[in-house]
């Protein structure tokens, strides 16, 4: 649902060029591309990109606040 902040095989930091590499490729750069000039190498923490499905704007909406149900 969210980048993590850390690769999960060599614990590179990645959490941080995740925003980047959305806008470069949503604005139809090659992903390859945007990976390299990222500073992206090793396959592991390219996995991590490549496979990751962003869903929290989906989960977002199911989400009930307790307030507006009556629950406290």
């Amino acid at each position: 649902m969210i980048i993590p902040v850390r690769c999960f095989t060599c614990g590179k930091v990645i959490g941080d060029k995740w925003e980047e590499f959305k806008k470069a490729t949503l604005s139809g750069k090659n992903p390859a591309e945007v990976l390299d000039s990222l500073g992206i190498k090793r396959y592991c923490c390219r996995r991590m990109f490549l496979s990751h499905i962003d869903l929290l704007d989906e989960a977002l909406q199911f989400h009930v606040h307790s307030k507006e149900e009556g629950n406290v």
